[in-house]
């Protein structure tokens, strides 16, 4: 039996006296079969057999997820309360008793099975007992208990025993707490002792080890000077025999020999510092020429601008709808920050006031929904932006209805080629939705 349900059937004894659970038992004939047709259901037993099976069969956190399933009154906290109110609950058959039989048929189907083989009362007595003996208690006494052939006396009896071994329960869980308070005083008392002895060692095996590590040093100190003395050795020896003469002789040769090499190298490497000047020359003049380049681009960058303008208005069929973008704001997303001026100013020409957001450079992202409500189109060049920053300006526009024309280049001429683009109905969403244009350019 589980420990918080040990007195329950001391306490619910004086309950049971009318049914005389306790009364003597008179003797069974144990080769008479019953004739149940099914197993008894939990609401079916008497209260003698419901309390032994909620306080024996449920855990205390099976017998709360229960009371918390099916709002019982008593206080989570309060065991007792849960257990009485439990068994009271299961006395009839409703939502609450029909889920704790299911519970309990899933929970003990092992132990349903092993007293299927019971065909007989005395049969179902004599497997409780060898169970009882074994300490199988729980799953025996929801099997036994509920069992098709079992009989009232018999159910008595597993009665008798639950209650004697709840008794002894007690009184042996008394002694084994006092025995537990003895072992975990001995063990604290014992660890201290072991800790102490701990410390002890460890100073030891430090002190220990420094010595290991200052003898290591000595030791690696004397083979450090046995090795010099034994050179030292060898060359007095070469010195005494005149080979040391000779090896000098042939080292100042090859040291000759060496320094005319490093002349020759020398020279070679003052032709090769020659050589690096011409080339850093050549940059130098590269780097002029590439300054020139990037001055005729950017004339050609203009040209090409009021080329592209001329162009459209003559080609174009909508081309008079260039001034459509007059007065209103148009939101430049991403591009280079350096020619911001430049498409202020192609904007202006255009008669376009242009905000900018720098696509998460320096501005925050959190600005762009305010800047993208409050203009009437958005261009962004896609090559020149963040990754955050184009897909927030995609969503923000199509949840808006803006027009938004996203392109390629990174040029002033790709700026003012994407205004001119904008202002003819040519954008990257809401493409079949013109009309959006031209009342977001009418505001």
């Amino acid at each position: 039996m589980n420990a918080p349900f040990l007195p329950i059937l001391s306490i619910v004894d004086p309950l049971l006296a009318d049914n005389q659970i306790l009364a003597p038992i008179p003797q069974l004939n144990t080769e008479t079969e019953l004739s149940p047709i099914k197993r008894s259901k939990i609401w079916e037993l008497k209260e003698a057999n419901r309390c032994p099976i909620v306080g024996t069969c449920l855990s205390k956190d099976e017998l709360i997820r229960f009371a918390r399933r099916f709002h019982f009154e008593a206080s989570i906290t309060d065991v007792f309360l849960l257990h009485v109110e439990a068994v009271n609950c299961v006395a009839t058959r409703n939502p609450a008793s029909e889920a704790i039989q299911k519970y309990l048929d899933s929970k003990y189907q092992t132990a349903l099975t092993r007293f299927e083989s019971a065909k007989t009362d005395a049969a179902v007595f004599d497997l409780w007992k060898k169970c009882f003996v074994q300490g199988e208690i729980a799953g025996a006494l929801w099997a036994a208990l509920t069992h098709k052939r079992i009989s009232d006396d018999t159910r008595g009896k597993i009665y008798a025993d639950m209650h004697m071994h709840s008794h002894h329960m007690g009184a042996n869980q008394a002694a084994d707490t006092r025995r537990l308070a003895q072992l975990e005083k001995e063990y604290a008392e014992l660890e201290t002792a072991m800790e102490l002895q701990k410390q002890h060692h460890s100073r030891i095996e430090a002190k220990l080890r420094l010595r290991f590590q200052e003898a290591l040093a000595e030791s690696e100190h004397l083979r450090h000077n046995q090795k010099e003395i034994v050179a030292l050795k060898a060359r007095l020896s070469a010195i005494e025999s005149g080979k040391t003469m000779t090896e000098m002789g042939q080292r100042l040769m090859k040291l000759s020999m060496e320094n005319e090499r490093l002349k020759s190298v020398a020279h070679q490497a003052d032709n090769l510092d020659q050589l690096l000047q011409d080339a850093h020359n050549q940059i130098a003049a590269l780097i002029d020429e590439c300054k020139v380049l990037t001055t005729e681009r950017d004339a050609l960058e203009r040209f090409l601008l009021s080329d592209s303008s001329c162009k459209d208005s003559c080609n174009h069929p909508n081309a008079h709808d260039t001034s459509q973008l007059k007065d209103c704001c148009v939101v430049c997303v991403g591009g280079r920050i350096a020619q911001l001026p430049q498409y202020r100013m192609l904007a202006e020409q255009m008669g376009i006031r242009l905000t900018h957001h720098d696509g998460g450079q320096q501005h925050a992202l959190s600005r762009l929904p305010e800047m993208i409500n409050s203009a009437d189109a958005v261009i962004c060049p896609t090559d020149c932006v963040s990754h955050a920053a184009y897909y927030q300006l995609k969503r923000l526009c199509k949840r808006h209805g803006k027009p938004c024309l996203l392109f390629k280049g990174k040029g002033v001429a790709s700026f003012a080629s994407a205004l001119i683009r904008l202002s003819l109905g040519q954008v990257s969403l809401n493409a079949d939705t013109r009309e959006l244009l031209a009342e977001g350019i009418s505001k």
